[in-house]
C-alpha cells in the first residue's frame, strides 16, 4: 500500500478481501522503536491469544518452502485515494467543513499527505504543521504525544480548531481557538453525547448498540459520571485500545476509548481512526453550530495524581505490609468523589499509583500516601 496510516491497513484489508493486514509502524513512538501491527480479514486487531499461538510457533523448526510458492506482491496504486474518499464518507454528506480554518498536525507520520487533503476536499482551509517526515523525524516533537506545536500554531494562524494525529494517525488530540487542549476522554464524552443528540433531531428511539460506552482503567471518572447521566452503562476495560474493542464486540455497542485519543465508533470504522474520529467531533460542532467548549460544559475532569514508585528487582509490590489498610483507608475517604487504581507498568519496571478526585489536593495527598506504603519503610 506505501505509506498509510494504520486505520488505512485496516479499512483495504477489509476492502479487499485480504486476510491479512500488516503494518510497519512507530506508532506513537521514536522512529527506533518500529514494530508490526497485524489486522484480521474484518480489519479488527487480533486478540492476545493470537499473538500467544504465532510466539509458540516461533520456538518450532521452521518450513521451509521454495520460491516459487511464495505467492507475489503487487502495489496498490491508488490505496491512498481510496481511504481518503472512505474517510470522507463517514462525514454527514449534507455538511461540509466551509468557513472553518484548521491547523492539522500528522506527526511527520504516516498521514502526512493524506490528512490535509481530507480536511480540504470537505472544505476547510488547511494549515499543515508536521507533514514533512524525513524517516527520523516521526512523533518528534510534534502529533497528539507533543501537542505544544499545535497549540502555538492555532493561535498564531487564528485558527478554529487544530487537529493532532500520532505517527501511525490512529490517536487523536483537538485544540480550540483559545488553545485549550481536549483529550481522548473529552472527546469520547462528545461523540456519546452527539450520537444521542442526533437520534433526538431525528425523532428515533435509542437502540441497543448505544446502551453502554467503554472506557479504560485510566479513563477519568467525570467523564463515567457525565455518562451516567445521559443514561449510558459505562465498563472500563484494560489499557488499551484492543481490549476496549474486545468489550464493545462482546456487548454490541458502538462507542469506547482511551485518554490517549484512540477512539472507537463501530458504526464508522471496525478500528481506532484519528482522522475519522475528528470527522465525527467536527460534524457535531457543525451540526450543532456549538463549539467543543460548549459542547463539553458538562464535562469538567477531575483532576489525576499519578506517582511512578520503583521498587527493587523481584519484589512484588502486591506484599507491601501497609497497602492494604492504606488502599482501604483512602478509598472510604474518596467514597464516590474519587477513586484509586494501582497498576504495574507495562513497559517499565515500576507501579503506577493513580489516584483522581475532585478535590486536586485530596488527589495528590492520598497519592503520597499510597506510594509511600507501597515503598515501606526507609
Amino acid at each position: 500500500l506505501g505509506p498509510v496510516p494504520t486505520p488505512a491497513v485496516a479499512y483495504l484489508t477489509r476492502a479487499q478481501r485480504a486476510d491479512l493486514g500488516i503494518v510497519i509502524s512507530a506508532s506513537h513512538n521514536p522512529f527506533a522503536d518500529n514494530g508490526i501491527k497485524f489486522f484480521s480479514g474484518a480489519g479488527t486487531k487480533l486478540p492476545d491469544q493470537w499473538e500467544q499461538d504465532v510466539e509458540a510457533a516461533l520456538d518450532e523448526a521452521p518450513q521451509w518452502a521454495d520460491s516459487s510458492h511464495l505467492g507475489r506482491a503487487r502495489r496498490l496504486d491508488d490505496a491512498a485515494g481510496r481511504y481518503i474518499e472512505f474517510c470522507k464518507s463517514t462525514f454527514s454528506h449534507w455538511l461540509s467543513l466551509r468557513g472553518l480554518k484548521l491547523v492539522v498536525d500528522a506527526a511527520n507520520g504516516a498521514a502526512y499527505q493524506i490528512a490535509p487533503k481530507v480536511f480540504h476536499e470537505l472544505g476547510a482551509e488547511v494549515i499543515a504543521i508536521g507533514c514533512t517526515p524525513d524517516g527520523l523525524n516521526i512523533n518528534d516533537g510534534v502529533g497528539a504525544t507533543h501537542p505544544q506545536k499545535l497549540i502555538a500554531a492555532v493561535l498564531a494562524h487564528g485558527a478554529d480548531y487544530g487537529i493532532a494525529l500520532d505517527g501511525d494517525a490512529d490517536r487523536l488530540q483537538m485544540v480550540d481557538r483559545t488553545g485549550r487542549l481536549f483529550n481522548g476522554d473529552e472527546l469520547l464524552y462528545l461523540l456519546a453525547a452527539d450520537r444521542l443528540a442526533h437520534l433526538r433531531a431525528k425523532g428515533t428511539q435509542r437502540g441497543p448498540e448505544l446502551d453502554g460506552v467503554v472506557g479504560t482503567l485510566m479513563t477519568n471518572m467525570a467523564v463515567e459520571l457525565a455518562l451516567k447521566r445521559l443514561g449510558y452503562e459505562f465498563v472500563r476495560a484494560k489499557v488499551g485500545d484492543r481490549y476496549v474493542l474486545e468489550e464493545l464486540l462482546a456487548r454490541g455497542w458502538t462507542l469506547g476509548g482511551e485518554g490517549s485519543g484512540h477512539l472507537l465508533a463501530l458504526d464508522r470504522h471496525s478500528t481506532g481512526d484519528g482522522l475519522v474520529s475528528a470527522l465525527q467531533v467536527l460534524r457535531a460542532c457543525v451540526a450543532s453550530g456549538q463549539t467543543l467548549a460548549e459542547l463539553l460544559a458538562d464535562v469538567t475532569l477531575f483532576p489525576q495524581t499519578l506517582i511512578n514508585v520503583r521498587l527493587p528487582a523481584g519484589q512484588d509490590w502486591r506484599a507491601a505490609p501497609e497497602l492494604p489498610a492504606v488502599t482501604r483507608a483512602v478509598e472510604a475517604e474518596l467514597a464516590d468523589s474519587g477513586r484509586v487504581l494501582i497498576r504495574p507498568s507495562g513497559t517499565e519496571p515500576v507501579v503506577r499509583v493513580m489516584v483522581e478526585a475532585r478535590d486536586g489536593a485530596q488527589a495528590e495527598a492520598c497519592a503520597h500516601r499510597l506510594a509511600d506504603a507501597l515503598r515501606g519503610p526507609q
